[in-house]
């Protein structure tokens, strides 16, 4: 990824190489990006663990109903909730030691930015969807791969 001026490719990177990542505001409802999230983080073979309150299994991943449930050690968290429950969750990820978040369009707020700005977490913010990097990373492969199996032909 390129350099930039806020680090972005970085948090990007750094994000992405997380594992596991959380999913707060997954959905079993395939019209919601809580759902095509998930399912992006899944093809893309990375242990994707959705949290949500009520459900026990979205596309065959088991849910966990908080991200105090998640397991010890995930530092990582995509966001696509509503401003009001970001917040909630960011100040809980926070105080169990998370340190990367992506806000995806739409449940950005700005407290909880500042909150995890203030924190020293790396926040994603503000217009790059998750959705649109794995889908960059897949054409990357994608012509990797198609490169490397036209020799030795």
């Amino acid at each position: 990824m390129s350099e930039d001026d806020d680090g972005l490719g970085e948090k990007i990177a750094a994000f992405l190489e997380s594992d596991p990542i959380g999913v707060a505001g997954a959905s079993q409802d395939p019209s919601k990006y809580g759902h095509r999230v998930l399912a992006a983080l899944l093809a893309s073979e990375r242990r994707a663990i959705p949290v949500h309150p009520k459900e026990k299994e979205i596309l065959g991943a088991a849910t966990v109903p908080s991200v105090g449930d998640l397991p010890r050690g995930t530092r990582a968290l995509s966001l696509i909730t509503p401003p009001p429950v970001t917040e909630k969750i960011v100040a809980d990820a926070l105080a169990l030691g998370f340190d990367r978040f992506w806000l995806q369009p739409g449940a950005e707020s700005p407290a909880a930015i500042s909150a995890a700005e203030a924190a020293g977490a790396a926040v994603i913010a503000g217009g790059p969807c998750i959705l649109v990097s794995l889908a960059q990373e897949r054409g990357r492969r994608e012509a990797a791969r198609g490169k490397g199996g036209s020799r030795g032909g």
